[in-house]
């Protein structure tokens, strides 16, 4: 069989389309071209990559959602692996409301606005810290604490962006 109709197998990588232009006549030692054309992304591709460029462009006003996301997990691995900790972690939940009551002391709150923030914030804190109390102890996903995780992941995310649209 001639050098000229065998085909000549060339690896490439997965998803990209090979052309090969046979060799011209007349020019022996000279290598054939080879045109690489990429495969168009596909629509899942394009999706996903839309919605990447999404949360990272939003990333400060989703962070909230992320360390609720992020508890689930390492709740889950304190429960696994040192359920104990809910022990540890019951008695943290009063420092939120410890914080409330010496915020006020130091520097009372004359306006309504700054005193309904703190006690939001020390809402949110203490029922944070006692969700991860009773997920480290019971499971994350154990009776109501789904959705309670719920409950706090969205009373947090609407405080915060609601704190960065009238904060200065």
């Amino acid at each position: 069989m001639s050098s000229r109709t065998r085909a000549r197998t060339v690896k490439t990588a997965a998803g990209v389309t090979t052309v090969r232009i046979p060799r011209q006549r007349g020019r022996r030692s000279a290598d054939p071209f080879v045109v690489v054309v990429p495969e168009r992304p596909t629509l899942t591709r394009l999706a996903l990559d839309a919605a990447a460029r999404w949360l990272w462009r939003h990333r400060r006003a989703l962070a909230p959602l992320a360390l609720g996301v992020l508890a689930l997990p390492i709740t889950a691995l304190l429960h696994v692996m040192a359920w104990w900790s809910a022990l540890v972690l019951a008695p943290a939940a009063a420092g939120p409301l410890l914080w409330l009551g010496l915020a006020q002391r130091r520097r009372p709150a004359t306006n309504g606005s700054v005193w309904g923030l703190r006690i939001a914030a020390a809402l949110l804190g203490t029922s944070g810290i006692a969700w991860a109390a009773s997920a480290a102890g019971f499971g994350p996903l154990a009776g109501p604490l789904e959705l309670w995780w719920l409950l706090n992941l969205i009373a947090a995310q609407t405080t915060w962006l609601i704190v960065r649209r009238t904060a200065n």
